[in-house]
């Protein structure tokens, strides 16, 4: 009875779940639904990892992958035979290719791609992004080591905040044409005498990161500014070759070297234009780029020299006398005029103190013992022949002399070559005037290397022993002889300071002649006439004890005058109808500058290169800085003993006498054989043409 019970009850529950199903069709729905979902295929909607080269590389056998269907669903799982195959998500952006007809659809991908004809470009690097480096580079700690120079990093950072840092040599992630024409000329800085190796430069590549393009850029900045630099003021500080060069360098603000490269996608232009204008460097830079592209013509050959004419010996030959040696001294010393003359007369005797001259010994003018052995001892002989790699580094080094000078050299302006023992008055950028000149001895007594605005002219000058010569030279060949001063017209006084001063008045035999051409400068050097006229017969003319003796100083002043007083039409015979024994200025309204230059290397008007021997020893002195280890330092300069030829020559007050006189003792006497002398001062006139503006002061050379 209880299981009859029972099994109604399970009926009864049976037939109301029927009726509660028939009563909710959603729900019997719901049911099959999932049953069908449950045997037809769903395509994977997980998003599938990014791209890959090899992806991209091969889209024709990823076609077929991209049409097959997702894999067949298991066994136990219904499967509709005609239900719609949706594509997969992650082959959307394929590029859609059919398969081949002998290939199975669902056949997966067996073999690795292959690389496809081009490959998609990645995405730039942003400016910004490099920007961003920029900054954090430039304002990193370690900046101070990768940029040397102070002044160059205080010129990056002023000029890369001011534009927030955005790159200089960088666009859209590879390198600007700005960056292209920067890194072309820095390459070839040979061209203009400077080293390629100075100056490096980087690789920009395509796939460089932020980070790299802005250590690329800092690069680039770093040796544009190193090479404006020396194209402007030189590789070598002229401190380093000799202590009588001094010029006043303006080397480049660096903000505004950058401001320039900013302004014109031409930075090789920019850079270019550091360089000397003139066309003297111009002239150099072409022929340097003629001798490495053509090398060097072969030497020619020279003619024998005959041996030189031997001189008898026999009795001193003076001026006036007649001897037949005098026809061989003629022809051995080229003298002028009629070489079978046997009159000893002028022209012999300055020949023969020409000679004496250069041959370092005593210049009387008298053939002697002493100057007949030298004449018959003959003349040692110098190469003439310079290998073509000596060729190109003596016109490197002129290069590099030009850099030192002034961009602007004035006009009108006088240019003194010292080698070439030449002066020329240059106007409106052409030749004015042209003469020789001698030059200071090597040694001591070289020329110095300068630049200076000659403001004055004196006629009937005086000329003020310098307190070196004083030192080195009067006192002691006054203590062989006291009446040396005498014999040569010298005056001295003391003043109450105790300050020497030998000097000696204006007048035909003075040392500095009737006419001396004033440019104030450290060294105390000027231009001035001589008496000593024979020199200028000489091929090479270094003579003097620094200054510079003009051949034809009357027609040099009327040409200076032409040009600064036109006016005033100043001739060589005004000026000489001045002559007298007081010295009178002309000051000059607008001063001219005057350089003083040593041009081993030049080109002639003419178009040819010209070489003058090393006189002073410089050319050598910075080749080996070029080439030796001082060469990483050779921009910074050195610090130099102060130069005391100058200081005045003291001597307790009262010891001798002002002025020279012709009997009694004098200071000479008194210091070499206890004489005591008495002392006063002469009064020297002068008059001034023009504002009294220049005034001859201080000591100076001859």
């Amino acid at each position: 009875m209880e299981r009859v019970r029972f099994n109604r009850l399970l009926a009864s529950t049976a037939l109301g779940m029927v009726l509660a199903f028939a009563s909710h069709p959603g729900m019997a729905q719901q049911a099959d639904q999932q049953q069908i979902d449950a045997a037809v295929p769903v395509p994977d909607t997980t998003l599938p990892p990014p791209l890959t080269a090899k992806d991209v590389a091969a889209p024709a056998q990823a076609a077929p992958a991209a049409a097959a269907p997702s894999p067949e669903p298991a066994q136990n799982e219904p499967v509709k035979a005609e239900a719609p195959k949706p594509e997969p998500k992650q082959d959307v952006a394929a590029p859609a290719a059919a398969p081949a007809p002998d290939e199975k659809v669902a056949q997966p991908l067996a073999e690795p791609a292959k690389p496809a004809p081009a490959i998609a470009a990645a995405p730039a690097v942003s400016d910004q992004a490099v920007a961003d480096k920029l900054r954090e580079l430039i304002s990193a700690k370690n900046f101070d080591r990768s940029i040397g120079r102070k002044a160059d990093r205080a010129g990056i950072e002023a000029f890369y905040s001011a534009r927030n840092y955005a790159p200089l040599w960088v666009a859209d992630g590879a390198a600007a044409a700005r960056a292209k024409s920067a890194i072309a000329y820095l390459s070839n800085a040979e061209a203009v005498g400077l080293d390629p190796t100075d100056y490096p430069t980087p690789h920009f590549g395509a796939d460089m990161s932020a980070n790299a393009l802005a250590a690329a850029e800092l690069k680039l900045t770093a040796s544009a500014l190193t090479f404006a630099r020396d194209a402007q003021i030189g590789r070598i500080h002229f401190s380093r070759v000799a202590a009588d060069i001094d010029f006043k360098l303006v080397a480049p603000e660096p903000a505004a070297v950058l401001a320039k490269l900013a302004g014109s996608d031409d930075a090789g232009k920019v850079l270019d234009g550091f360089n000397p204008p003139q066309a003297e460097f111009k002239a150099l830079k072409a022929a340097l780029a003629d001798l490495r592209k053509n090398g060097d013509a072969p030497p020619k050959a020279e003619k024998e020299k005959p041996a030189p004419i031997k001189i008898g010996e026999g009795k001193i030959m003076r001026l006036g006398m007649k001897d037949e040696r005098v026809i061989a001294l003629r022809k051995r010393l080229n003298v002028p005029g009629d070489k079978n003359d046997p009159l000893y007369d002028e022209a012999v005797r300055d020949a023969v103190r020409a000679f004496q001259t250069q041959a370092d010994i005593g210049v009387d003018g008298n053939v002697g013992p002493q100057t007949l052995r030298t004449l018959n001892g003959g003349e040692r002989s110098r190469p003439t022949h310079r290998s073509l790699a000596a060729k190109i580094d003596t016109i490197v080094v002129n290069m590099e002399r030009w850099r030192w000078l002034p961009r602007d050299l004035g006009n009108p302006h006088v240019i003194v070559n010292v080698p070439d023992y030449s002066l020329t008055l240059w106007n409106d950028g052409k030749v004015y005037w042209h003469t020789k000149i001698v030059v200071g001895k090597s040694g001591t007594h070289a020329t110095p290397m300068i630049s200076a605005e000659m403001k004055f002219i004196t006629v009937n000058p005086t000329w003020n022993v310098p307190p070196s010569i004083i030192e080195k030279e009067y006192l002691p060949a006054l203590e062989q002889d006291p009446t040396a001063l005498d014999r040569i017209g010298l005056k001295v006084e003391q003043a109450p300071d105790g300050t020497v001063r030998i000097y000696q008045p204006p007048g035909a035999g003075n040392a500095l002649g009737r006419i001396r051409f004033n440019f104030p400068n450290k060294f105390l050097v000027y231009q001035h006439d001589t008496p000593d006229k024979y020199l200028f017969a000489k091929e090479k003319r270094a003579y003097s004890h620094g200054c510079m003796r003009v051949q034809n100083p009357l027609t040099y002043g009327e040409k200076l005058l032409s040009l600064a007083l036109p006016k005033d039409h100043y001739t060589e015979a005004k000026l000489e109808g001045m002559f007298g024994g007081n010295e009178i200025n002309i000051n000059l309204p607008k001063p001219i500058w005057v350089h003083l230059t040593y041009q081993t290397a030049f080109v002639d008007s003419d178009g040819k290169l010209q070489f003058r021997d090393d006189i002073y020893g410089r050319d050598e002195r910075m080749i080996s800085i070029l080439k030796g280890s001082e060469r990483k330092v050779a921009d910074l300069p050195v610090e130099r003993a102060p130069d005391t030829s100058a200081k005045p020559v003291r001597m307790p007050v009262g010891m001798f006498g002002g002025e020279q006189r012709d009997n009694g003792p004098n200071f000479f006497d008194w210091l070499f054989n206890g004489g005591r002398p008495q002392y006063g001062y002469p009064q020297q006139q002068r008059r001034f043409i023009g504002p009294r503006a220049g005034v001859n002061g201080g000591y100076t050379y001859r």
